[in-house]
């Protein structure tokens, strides 16, 4: 019995473990954002309905992570690396409505040095990094001419970054996937949110969580043929 084997087996209890590390690191990630980057009047925001929600997003995508890749040790790091990320960015959007360029910018090196190492479960050949590449370029580009009419604000400079990212990383039919599913759910939120008179149809709602929401299910639970 080999050690992929043996590996491929654990994969249920791994996952389990996976669960309970991400339920530890959405937990943390949501408390850093709730301190950095540091809020113009110097408060820090208590637990609410925010701390749940980003806790059970980590326990949940560590353990997809874990379930989908955790036979390939080259690619469980890379889309590991960029989970955990994706997590404290969905935190500090749903907290401070920003993506830090911090992370964000790395991200895009990342989906790079994936692509150079073989590591990337997503983009294999340089067709393929040619599709993400136009796909991570002309994307971002073209929401953000798009939300020019609109004014300042319309999309936020971090969401177009990340897509970058996902872009290079995850592929030009991930990105897209990512991007349609992302606003088929703020679609739904923002109307449960509207009919329930929690928000008006003046109120922004940031486009961010969705965003890597839908990022997280293409990479992560989306299956191709």
């Amino acid at each position: 019995m080999t050690v992929f084997t043996l590996w491929f087996e654990d994969l249920p209890v791994l996952a389990l473990v996976a669960a309970v590390a991400g339920l530890g690191w959405g937990f943390v990630s949501d408390r850093i954002a709730a301190r950095w980057p540091a809020h113009d009047d110097g408060s820090i925001r208590r637990m609410d309905w925010r701390t749940i929600l980003v806790t059970v997003a980590g326990g949940l995508s560590f353990a997809a992570t874990v379930a989908r890749f955790g036979g390939n040790a080259a690619e469980l790091l890379v889309i590991g690396v960029y989970v955990v990320a994706l997590v404290l960015l969905f935190a500090t959007d749903l907290d401070q409505r920003l993506l830090p360029d911090v992370i964000t910018l790395p991200l895009v090196v990342l989906a790079l040095a994936a692509f150079a190492t073989g590591s990337g479960p997503f983009v294999h050949t340089p067709e393929d990094l040619a599709w993400a590449a136009a796909a991570a370029v002309l994307v971002p580009l073209g929401l953000f001419l798009l939300a020019i009419p609109f004014g300042a604000g319309a999309i936020g400079q971090g969401d177009l970054k990340l897509l970058v990212s996902v872009g290079l990383l995850a592929g030009a039919a991930n990105l897209f996937y990512a991007l349609v599913s992302g606003a088929l759910l703020a679609g739904v939120v923002v109307a449960v949110l509207v009919v329930s008179r929690r928000i008006s149809l003046k109120s922004f709602v940031p486009y961010g969580p969705f965003l890597i929401a839908g990022t997280l299910w293409a990479i992560l639970v989306l299956q191709q043929p």
